[in-house]
C-alpha cells in the first residue's frame, strides 16, 4: 500500500499517542480536519493493509507505583524453550516473554520474561514461582532489576518532517 498525504498525516498524528480524552478519535479528527468516523475508518484501513502492525498502550509503571521491574532470564535447553516459554507467557504477572540467542561466554541466557511489581521482594518471589511453574529449577537464572528508566514512546512510521 502506498501512503498518500492523508495517511501520512494520520500516522504522524498518532506518533505521540492518542489524546487522553473521552473521545480520542474525535479529538484526533479535529486536529486533522476530519470526522471521528473518518479517523476510525482510515485507521482500520491502515491496520488491515499491515501499514500499522501494532496499536497498543504504553504503561508508565513508575507513575502507577510499580517500581520493581525485573527481566528474569534463564539458560534453558533448546529443546525445552518453546514449552517453558508457553508456561511463562500464560502466567498473569508475566508481561513479556521471548527467546533470544545466547552470547557466550558472557551471556548464556536464551529465555527472557518481564515481571513488574511494587516491591522487589514480591517480584523475586514471583520469579521463583515462575521458575517452578515452568520447570526451570535446574536452569541457570538471573533476576535483573531495572536501575533507570528510558523514554517510552510509540512506533514512528513516518519521518518527523512529514
Amino acid at each position: 500500500m502506498t501512503l498518500d498525504h492523508e495517511d501520512k498525516a494520520l500516522v504522524a498524528a498518532l506518533a505521540d499517542g492518542l489524546p487522553l480524552v473521552e473521545r480520542p478519535y474525535e479529538a484526533l479528527g479535529r486536529v486533522l480536519g476530519w470526522s471521528e468516523e473518518q479517523v476510525i475508518g482510515r485507521l482500520g484501513q491502515l491496520i488491515a493493509a499491515g501499514v500499522i502492525s501494532r496499536f497498543g498502550v504504553i504503561v508508565r509503571h513508575h507513575e502507577l507505583g510499580i517500581c520493581a521491574n525485573a527481566m528474569v532470564v534463564w539458560d534453558v535447553p533448546d529443546a525445552r524453550v518453546r514449552e517453558a516459554g508457553a508456561v511463562l507467557r500464560a502466567l498473569p504477572y508475566v508481561t513479556l516473554c521471548y527467546r533470544r540467542p545466547r552470547r557466550p561466554p558472557a551471556w548464556p541466557y536464551n529465555l527472557f520474561c518481564m515481571i513488574h511489581g511494587r516491591k522487589r521482594a514480591k517480584v523475586e518471589a514471583l520469579a521463583d514461582e515462575a521458575t517452578t511453574a515452568a520447570g526451570l529449577e535446574r536452569c541457570e537464572r538471573a533476576v535483573l532489576f531495572s536501575l533507570r528508566r528510558f523514554k517510552q514512546r510509540g512506533a514512528r512510521y513516518v519521518p518527523e518532517a512529514a
